[in-house]
């Protein structure tokens, strides 16, 4: 029986494991919003729902999801799931922004409720969130859901996060 050593390539089309060469390292966020902006755009879920943020500051965090086929329930109309999910990264962002960073980088929504007010028809999705009360490790968190050329609430969420 031959053994290979795991870092000397068997096959040619592929060479094996590389050297990166030197790492440098990333410089840490310097606060909630930091973390945000490195966040939203790399985590899968949100990449699924096109998610972007627009701006984030001192207990605000504005967001957009694009109107896309495959996020609708009937006709043009944006499914109540995706909605509520968008509710509860606003959440999230509104949490964290401008906070101070904890020892633990880790957070959870640890409720939310979301009333749905009308249906949102093939329209981009803007999504307006505000901390209310920013405690030690919980926050108290409002969003706005809005058609984003009409302006139009089709709901808005309240929901705890808590932090660290």
């Amino acid at each position: 029986m031959t053994t290979t050593d795991p870092a000397t390539p068997t096959d040619p089309t592929h060479p094996g494991p590389r050297h990166p060469g030197p790492r440098h390292p990333e410089p840490a966020p310097t606060d909630g919003s930091a973390v945000m902006r490195e966040l939203i755009p790399t985590s899968p879920f949100v990449v699924v729902l096109g998610i972007t943020l627009e701006s984030i500051g001192d207990g605000r965090a504005e967001l957009r999801m694009p109107f896309r086929h495959e996020l609708t329930t009937v006709g043009e109309m944006v499914h109540g799931g995706a909605l509520g999910a968008c509710a509860d990264v606003g959440i999230m962002a509104a949490a964290w922004a401008g906070r101070e960073i904890p020892d633990k980088l880790r957070g959870v929504t640890t409720s939310m409720s979301v009333n749905f007010l009308r249906p949102l028809q093939a329209e981009d999705l803007r999504i307006v969130a505000d901390r209310l009360h920013n405690g030690k490790r919980l926050c108290h968190c409002t969003v706005d859901l809005l058609g984003a050329t009409s302006g139009t609430l089709v709901a808005r969420a309240t929901g705890t996060y808590q932090i660290g």
